[in-house]
């Protein structure tokens, strides 16, 4: 099995902004440590700030790959584009968001992704990468 994490615009910062949302640890730091506990899932990741860049991913491997894992930032609550994407591929997508966006700002409490992805886990910071993973591991 293989496993794409997608990260989105601004978590290329994550360990440096704001830490009170996000935590204090850089997600390649976590990527390594994932990558030891499931080396059966066949991790990969990418991030992008680029809106294009994460719906061309999808398409690249969204016909072939096991799982995608999805944390597209704010690109949540504005990309219809990257809604189609997920629609348009066979590869099943977890949407992931460190925070407990219904915690937030209005704004952030709706989601253009959801209703095309497999299930939604939110709240938990970085374990909810691994909560996806643990997912697509026991499906």
């Amino acid at each position: 099995m293989a496993i794409l994490i997608i990260n989105g615009p601004n978590l290329n910062l994550l360990g440096t902004r704001e830490q009170s949302i996000y935590g204090s640890q850089g997600f390649e730091a976590y990527l390594t440590k994932l990558q030891e506990w499931y080396p059966q899932a066949g991790l990969q990741y990418f991030q992008s700030n680029s809106e294009s860049e994460i719906i061309n991913k999808i398409h690249e491997v969204g016909f072939e790959i096991g799982g995608i894992i999805l944390n597209a930032g704010a690109f949540t609550h504005t990309s219809i584009a990257i809604r189609d994407a997920i629609a348009a591929v066979t590869s099943p997508v977890v949407e992931v968001h460190i925070s407990n966006v219904h915690a937030r700002e209005a704004f952030r409490h709706k989601s253009y992704l959801s209703a095309v992805c497999k299930g939604v886990i939110l709240g938990f910071g970085l374990d909810s990468y691994r909560l996806a993973v643990e997912y697509f591991i026991k499906s």
